[in-house]
């Protein structure tokens, strides 16, 4: 038997939001489970797709139960293959992840596939599906109950980390404005202040030579 979830998310962005920040999400507060992130091939298809494969190294703690019937030397880091394709003309973005390391002990699959919302299409819709599955002899149900609970768990990190992401790039790009409208306004005083000294010395040289003829 494998385990299967099933899950829906709505994040109050626009699509084209959430795919910038699907590359920026680590690292952030949530996700401190996440110890490396690698791009390992990447490329643009003739119909305008871009497909991306990467390697992510993730902290793999097993449940207090389990470490009395495994080795010690047992690693602690799992290792993630994540592939996805974003399909700018349909404005759709599928990923596709796997354990490639305890796959024997817990293997975890998981799609997703994030469109705009057909209510409000400022919003980007996630649906996420994920299989669990085990072949440890006498402890698969076991094993396959924690794994669900854990990436059920990992999924309100992911989502709560991809808000912090989308609030920060909200504000640096609000923080960013702020900064270029003030040197902006710092530019164009000094260019008034200046073209204000030009008149101010042409105005004097103009009252100058008109009192010198006053003289003469």
């Amino acid at each position: 038997m494998v385990k299967y979830f099933l899950g829906m998310n709505i994040l109050k962005n626009s699509w084209d939001q959430v795919s910038a920040a699907f590359w920026q999400r680590y690292p952030n507060h949530y996700s401190k489970h996440v110890l490396t992130e690698d791009i390992l091939y990447r490329e643009v298809t003739p119909d305008h797709k871009l497909l991306t494969r990467r390697l992510l190294t993730k902290t793999n703690r097993l449940p207090r139960w389990a470490e009395r019937f495994f080795p010690a030397n047992v690693t602690h880091a799992v290792y993630i293959v994540e592939d996805s394709i974003i399909d700018p003309l349909s404005r759709t973005m599928t990923t596709y992840t796997w354990n490639i390391n305890h796959a024997s002990i817990m293997a975890v699959e998981e799609r997703c596939v994030y469109c705009e919302n057909s209510e409000n299409r400022n919003w980007t819709e996630i649906k996420r599906e994920a299989w669990v599955s085990s072949k440890v002899f006498g402890f698969t149900r076991a094993i396959q109950e924690f794994g669900l609970a854990r990436f059920r768990s990992n999924v309100t990190k992911t989502m709560k980390g991809f808000e912090f992401i989308l609030g920060k790039m909200h504000g640096d790009v609000h923080h960013r404005t702020l900064v270029e409208t003030a040197k902006e306004a710092r530019e164009k005083a000094k260019e008034t202040a200046l073209a204000a000294k030009e008149k101010a010395k042409d105005l004097a040289s103009k009252a100058a030579t008109s009192k010198k003829q006053q003289y003469v």
